[in-house]
């Protein structure tokens, strides 16, 4: 993954820190993600696709918040699997409730890539626990991080951590090259008519662009994925065995740059997105 380091990062729209975790860390990440998992609610499961829908998606800026697979619920919300295979995704405030998030979110080596890459004064919008489960784990279609992160100038990056091996055949992330500098492609936002529809919406089509223009990111468990909020990416459905956990977060630079009102993620009213540094 050399071709992807961070000297080319303003080049690629993308860079890999590889060993950016040790083993052991990378370990203890992912036990947190399994914690989390055991103690999910046995109830009222939501399932991710339908977030659009549901103030419980809007609410979780600073909580907890459990997505189910489509593949793991009946019509009745009833498990069809283990549960610990059954989330796709927990968040959006992994980093301010559980300690294990926030230390690895605050790590002194994820500042100094912030600062690498030019960030002044970043602060954390919003964080992640992706479980990309074994014959279930759902399609991530086309998108720019910064479609659903909205800000005034558009300044997002994104962190993905894998705790385990992402391979081509358990769901790693595919980009496109330098597609960071075509500006953004849409947007995800609080609808404008409240009580008609969804709670949130798109302004324009899904992104359709041909598969021949990603190029796959495989990479070990520990390594650092760090990405331009307007590079295009997808993962692929997991029908592997293997699961693909992964910790993702990310930051908006503050300096200059406006957070949107029409974002589907708000903080409780008098409350600010932490600072990384």
């Amino acid at each position: 993954m050399s071709n992807y380091s961070l000297d080319q990062y303003d080049v690629n729209g993308f860079a890999v820190v590889e060993n950016f975790l040790t083993e052991q860390e990378a370990d203890e990440l992912r036990q947190a993600g399994l914690q989390v998992c055991r103690d999910a609610p046995d109830d009222d499961r939501k399932v991710f696709g339908l977030h659009s829908k549901e103030d419980y998606y809007l609410e979780s800026a600073n909580k907890l918040h459990y997505f189910y697979e489509s593949e793991a619920l009946d019509k009745d919300g009833n498990l069809l699997v283990d549960k610990m295979e059954s989330i796709n995704k927990i968040g959006h405030g992994c980093h301010l409730v559980n300690p294990i998030f926030h230390k690895y979110t605050f790590d002194d080596r994820v500042k100094k890539v912030a600062k690498k890459l030019g960030l002044k004064k970043p602060a954390v919008m919003q964080s992640m626990f992706i479980y990309k489960n074994p014959k279930i784990g759902g399609y991530v279609k086309q998108h720019q991080d910064s479609m659903y992160l909205l800000t005034d100038p558009i300044n997002v990056t994104a962190f993905w951590i894998p705790t385990e091996d992402a391979t081509l055949e358990n769901g790693c992330v595919w980009f496109v090259k330098g597609s960071h500098k075509n500006g953004l492609l849409n947007r995800f936002v609080r609808n404008p008519v409240p009580g008609r529809g969804d709670l949130c919406v798109y302004e324009k089509p899904d992104l359709n662009l041909p598969k021949e223009q990603y190029i796959p990111c495989p990479v070990k468990k520990g390594s650092l994925v760090v990405f331009d909020g307007l590079t295009i990416h997808q993962s692929d459905i997991n029908r592997s065995d293997k699961s693909r956990y992964a910790y993702t977060f990310h930051v908006m630079e503050t300096e200059g740059t406006k957070f949107l009102p029409e974002n589907w993620i708000r903080l409780p009213e008098g409350e600010k997105f932490e600072r990384l540094y």
